[in-house]
């Protein structure tokens, strides 16, 4: 994707953002399983997005490409070589119209009496690893072809181009080959899921709500069909119990368990492999497929283990030692944390890392003829520290995290089981095993009346707001005249506050029901001057209009970018409990490698000519002061010391490859350098007419290769130069950058002090003189510049640098020459050659004598 010139304010391009969500895809055909839903497709996606389930796209597809429209059952009457080829032959072909259709045919196995299939004219298929192809009416070799006998692949669905598909003889004469194959349409939903929605993270759960929605708003009776299950009983010539123990059943608070022998481990049947086709999972095998089924089912992650490889017959669900090692399904050798949370055979040896991935000893196989299949309760937050700090983002750990319902694991269990056997062939081979030593029980929610109409801001009738909750499955347990308790269910995990039962009955009732008020209120706001939005917007435009883009990172960084590329004491540090990503355990001190980061990211993207900037804050500990602590209560209060937490605003710029975009006339690709930032940044700080009266300075520290910052005294306005390589380096990014690090608190107010003044401009014309002064290596061009200032300040309006020249043969040892550009002007009349000349004399001598410099003249 290209980047463009961008503000975020205008757009917010994703090639920046390394992070995305995770979309939840539903389809239409496998929801109408559970409940009778006639809306068109663009109504239903409409009611779930209001809902809390937002559409972000929907699509409506075939089980296979384009539905076969245009292709019919013929018969072939007739077959002979074609004349002019002998690989070729001609046909004709009965598809029921009232005549024979000639077609050229080029498969071997082509032959008179047989039912094939014909691409008629004007049909496109949508072969299997090609291109579309549309057929018109053409000849082949000098003979009529009037369509297509098909081979499998040609109609996209196989492989197989050995020859042309031959039907059953039964097979009618004209039937339509979506008949035929019993091709099913369906609209495909993508859901953006929220992260506190753990009861709709499955197709029975979005059922419930649209169910929910349709006796509220529809008045349609029935709610959702629930697959039927059976209580599983043991063949009593087949028992293989296995023993499970739960060592911690804080990270695993329900474990359930059964053992199936005799499975036959094969292809899934049509039906299952369409439904996981449609939500875009690749079939596996049928007990694979089953486990996959039932979490887009149910919501309840399931995993099947080959019984034969748990040693002893005895399950434990434990923590082992950290940096224990645990080969995991991809073939990768992972070390273990101490609070990742394992499946573990009768040896204490990892089976499965417990709700994340499995190992790959333990796993079903095409050999696997005993299974032990798992259904189980784990801690959220346990799975999601896991799940990330492995990077193993498996759908089974995506629904754990958000809350899985601790009383659906036997009941999913069931139904897994009963699938196995009706298509596995297997047959029950233990009791139960449910370990739930402390049963969740349903939370009770109270909320009054009053609070549920001020929250939402209308009034819905006591009687509509209990049927909504009874609608929700959410039982009323206690009611008084003003209030009523709800009891939740456990597989609404995000419900736990009276908020969060209004939040609940608004999504049934329908946010567009609630009336627009007929009153607008509004007060007057005096905000101070100059607006700081209005500066920071000022400033980012014209960094926009100079081919910049601006970034919007995270204030959350990586404490180890401070300890193995730029150390800083951990008393430096603002550390955070971020229990989501746990890598980003710090708020970040400096705005650099949020900045790195990009750059590093849009460079693995074929993005090498990159000028970024960000307006953001940095956090640091930067004091301590005395005060009380939690953890310090023991201590005398004169010795109690606390942080002393500082958030400063920055704006950071960085800049590397070409200068300017790629381009026909751009043919010398000259890079942006040091100099290019310096010029921004003298720019920059001219915008907010901070124009003078700061000092630069050079810089050479951790950061910086070299660089320069100008301040005022002590305060820093700007730091900015070339990034250290090496820091380039360990953040894998292959070219020189350019950073720059403005303090914005500090400019906001150089802003605020600032007068605003207009100058006429001069009627006269202004007068330039050039010179060329060779100097000293160590004499800088601000020296001369300051010093010519001085001379000249009545009549001298600019100086410029146009030329460095160097040359020790020509100029002496240790000697450059500058070739400068004067202009002068008197504001109030024409300049006279004698006047100019005499100003000029003086910057000579001045130069001669305070700098030791030499004109060439």
């Amino acid at each position: 994707m290209p980047i463009r010139n961008a503000r975020i304010g205008d757009f917010l391009f994703p090639i920046f953002a390394p992070f995305k969500f995770k979309t939840m895809t539903i389809s239409l055909n496998w929801l109408k399983e559970y409940i009778d839903i006639n809306l068109p497709p663009d109504e239903i996606s409409n009611l779930l997005t209001s809902l809390g389930l937002e559409v972000e796209g929907m699509e409506e597809v075939e089980s296979i490409k384009g539905g076969l429209a245009g292709v019919v059952v013929g018969q072939v009457k007739e077959c002979w070589r074609h004349p002019n080829a002998d690989k070729l032959s001609l046909t004709k072909v009965d598809v029921g119209l009232g005549g024979l259709l000639q077609i050229v045919c080029g498969a071997p196995n082509v032959a008179a009496g047989q039912k094939v299939l014909v691409a008629t004219i004007g049909t496109t298929l949508y072969p299997t690893g090609g291109e579309p192809l549309t057929l018109k009416l053409g000849k082949i070799r000098g003979e009529e072809s009037q369509g297509m006998i098909c081979a499998a692949d040609e109609l996209g669905i196989g492989d197989d181009h050995s020859g042309i598909l031959v039907l059953p003889a039964e097979t009618p004469i004209g039937q339509s080959a979506k008949e035929y194959f019993n091709i099913e349409t369906d609209v495909i939903y993508e859901i953006g899921l929220t992260p506190n929605r753990s009861d709709a993270t499955c197709h029975v759960g979005v059922a419930k709500d649209l169910a929910a929605a349709l006796q509220v708003q529809y008045g349609q009776k029935g709610g959702v069909k629930m697959p039927s299950v059976e209580s599983l009983t043991p063949h009593p010539s087949s028992l293989i119990p296995v023993s499970v123990v739960v060592e911690n059943t804080e990270a695993c608070p329900r474990y359930a368990g059964v053992s199936i022998q005799g499975v036959t481990v094969g292809e899934s049947p049509e039906w299952l492999k369409k439904r996981l086709l449609s939500i875009g999972q690749r079939p596996i095998n049928n007990i694979v497929d089953i486990t996959n089924f039932v979490l887009h089912e149910l919501g309840q992650p399931l995993h099947a283990f080959d019984l034969d490889e748990i040693a002893g017959r005895k399950i434990i669900v434990k923590n082992l030692p950290a940096g224990t090692k645990f080969r995991t399904l991809d073939d990768q050798e992972r070390s273990l944390h101490a609070e990742d949370l394992m499946i573990c055979d009768g040896n204490s040896q990892g089976m499965c890392i417990g709700g994340v991935f499995g190992g790959i000893g333990s796993g079903v196989k095409d050999t696997t003829k005993n299974i032990f299949l798992e259904s189980a309760h784990f801690n959220a937050k346990s799975i999601r520290r896991t799940s990330t700090r492995h990077d193993l983002r498996t759908d089974a750990a995506r629904t754990f995290e958000k809350g899985s319902d601790p009383n659906g694991c036997v009941f999913a269990l069931q139904r897994a089981a009963q699938l196995m056997v009706e298509i596995g062939g297997g047959t029950i081979a233990s009791e139960v095993v449910d370990i739930y030593p402390k049963p969740i029980d349903n939370k009770q929610v109270k909320v009054t009346y009053a609070y549920i109409q001020a929250l939402i801001g209308a009034v819905i009738p006591q009687e509509k707001i209990k049927e909504i909750l009874s609608a929700l499955g959410m039982a009323i347990v206690e009611e008084t005249g003003s209030s009523l308790a709800v009891s939740v269910p456990t597989n609404k995990a995000d419900v736990t506050r009276p908020a969060d039962v209004v939040e609940e009955i608004l999504r049934v009732y329908g946010l567009d029901n609630v009336p627009v008020p007929t009153q607008i209120r509004s007060s007057i706001v005096r905000n101070e001057y100059p607006d700081p939005n209005q500066v920071r917007n000022a400033i980012g435009d014209y960094l926009a209009a100079n081919g910049f883009n601006e970034t919007m990172s995270l204030s959350l960084s990586q404490s180890a970018f401070y300890k193995e590329i730029l150390p800083k004491e951990d008393s430096e540090l603002v550390f955070v409990n971020n229990t989501s990503n746990v890598q980003l355990d710090i708020m970040r001190p400096t705005m650099l490698f949020s900045g790195l980061e990009a750059v590093a990211h849009n460079q693995n993207r074929q993005q090498t000519d990159l000028k970024l900037f960000e307006f953001g804050k940095t956090y640091s500990i930067s004091d301590f002061g005395f005060g009380i602590s939690e953890d310090s209560s023991a201590l005398p209060k004169s010795e109690i010391r606390n942080p002393k937490y500082s958030e400063p605003q920055h704006l950071a710029l960085f800049l590397t490859g070409q200068r300017w975009a790629e381009s026909w006339r751009n043919t010398e690709k000259t890079m942006a350098d040091f100099f290019t930032l310096k010029s921004l940044a003298v720019n920059v700080l001219a915008r907010l007419g901070v124009s003078g009266g700061y000092q630069e300075t050079a810089v050479k520290d951790e950061v910086f290769a070299y660089g320069a910052k100008f301040h005022r005294g002590t305060q820093e306005l700007v730091v900015f130069g070339k990034v250290q390589p090496k820091i380039c380096k360990k953040m894998g990014i292959r070219s020189e950058v350019f950073y720059a690090d403005f303090n914005w608190d500090l400019l906001l107010q150089a802003v605020k002090k600032q007068a605003i003044s207009f100058v006429e401009l001069s009627k006269f014309p202004t007068v330039r003189r050039d010179l060329a002064v060779v100097i000293g290596k160590s004499v800088k061009f601000s020296d001369l510049a300051a010093l010519a200032k001085k001379v000249g300040k009545k009549l001298l309006k600019d100086i410029n640098l146009f030329d460095v020249f160097e040359d020790e043969t020509k100029l002496g040892e240790g000697k450059k020459s500058y070739a400068v550009s004067f202009v002068f002007e008197e504001p109030t009349r024409t300049l006279q050659d004698k006047e100019v000349d005499a100003v000029m004399n003086e910057l000579i001598e001045a130069f001669e004598g305070k700098l030791g410099a030499a004109i060439r003249r």
